[in-house]
């Protein structure tokens, strides 16, 4: 071969290995609560459909949302089970996380946030809550769906009281009490309280938009490595098909990962799981006038940039 061939022929390698894209990154790591909407996670890697698409995932367990919020502001997780609140949060300043999908949400049938009376606390109805404590979370989607579902049936601001219970333990251990004469709870924690003898006042079966869980990625994620987002979606898409098809098969692991309680094996219907979908613009603006309502963020958060649905499958 002569030489001055030889040498075309190695710039021209040269400049193809240049050009040629980065690898996509397929490690994902994603930081999950003890909740029931983390289900179909721990499917799709069980099942093998995350590994199907060339992702290697690690879902890291976290105890609370600011154990959670700490590990995606740290950068040591690509994406978050969440909420469209918390997402407000995130991103009130510039976008940090991008909602990419629903992970639950409440029907007119099934409810994702219940609010219970105590046991013998004689609380029967919306009326019977005006003026009197409600254990919440502040700052969160629990006092948001406690402000909506309790306005949406007749109560005004004023007669609507929270009081902080951050930790869903405490707020089920006071409720059965008669410490506390009320409290919201995500179910199926609100169906143990049941167990237990509290009451349902009102759910959100009554205003079901404003209730859901959804899977946030990291902003960088997304608009650097779109098709591992494309492929984590997808499979994730096999798992919800999977636990819609066949709800018990899912029972052992619900209890090893916590997100079941015990007591409720044998007296708790699980719900179908929603299919790919992301919230609606005005799901999003509610939460982001309620928000600005209470001083939480002090401008409103863009939609666009906050939620894409380019991602589904």
């Amino acid at each position: 071969m002569k030489p001055k061939f030889l040498l075309v022929l190695i710039l021209i390698l040269a400049f193809l290995v240049g050009c040629s894209p980065e690898p996509e990154v397929n490690s994902v790591k994603v930081a999950v609560l003890p909740v029931l909407d983390a289900l179909p996670l721990y499917v799709a890697v069980e099942q093998g459909y995350f590994a199907e698409e060339g992702l290697d995932v690690e879902l890291i367990p976290v105890a609370s949302a600011p154990e959670r919020d700490a590990l995606m502001q740290s950068g040591q997780v690509d994406a978050i089970l969440n909420e469209i609140v918390s997402t407000l949060f995130y991103n009130k300043e510039d976008t940090s996380v991008v909602i990419v999908r629903f992970l639950r949400v409440a029907t007119e049938e099934y409810p994702l946030f219940r609010i219970l009376a105590a046991k013998d606390s004689g609380i029967t109805s919306v009326e019977d809550l005006k003026g009197v404590e409600i254990g919440i979370s502040e700052g969160t989607v629990i006092q948001y769906t406690t402000d909506r579902i309790l306005q949406n049936a007749g109560l005004t601001a004023d007669e609507i009281v929270g009081v902080a219970v951050p930790k869903i333990p405490d707020r089920i251990a006071l409720l059965a009490s008669g410490e506390l004469l009320a409290a919201n709870l995500p179910d199926p924690a609100a169906s143990a309280a049941l167990l237990q003898g509290s009451v349902v006042v009102i759910d959100d079966t009554t205003i079901p938009d404003i209730s859901s869980s959804v899977l946030s990625f990291d902003a960088n994620t997304v608009s650097d490595n779109p098709e591992t987002v494309r492929r984590f979606l997808k499979a994730l898409e096999h798992a919800v098909e999977d636990i819609n098809a066949d709800k018990d098969q899912w029972l052992d692991m619900m209890l090893e990962k916590g997100l079941l309680p015990p007591p409720l094996v044998g007296n708790y219907s699980i719900p179908d799981f929603p299919t790919a979908s992301v919230p609606s613009e005005g799901q999003f603006n509610d939460a982001v006038d309620w928000a600005l309502d209470l001083g939480y963020i002090t401008e409103a958060v863009d939609y666009s940039s906050s939620v894409s649905e380019d991602y589904l499958p």
